[in-house]
């Protein structure tokens, strides 16, 4: 199951940055996680500052 990026998304790019399968882009509020690249791996969540990306 992908992760997700919630409304609590302040759009800083650390978890793109972090992703090594390149499955995040900016979206037009916020970064977006593409669910068919994700590879469950958590890098996103662990870069997170504001703790916005969970387990979808």
């Amino acid at each position: 199951m992908a992760y997700k990026i919630s409304d609590a998304c302040i759009s800083c790019g650390a978890c793109a940055a972090g992703c090594p399968v390149e499955a995040i882009s900016e979206g037009a509020d916020q970064f977006v996680i593409d669910p068919d690249k994700c590879i469950d791996c958590g890098a996103c969540a662990a870069g997170c500052p504001v703790e916005a990306i969970s387990e979808a």
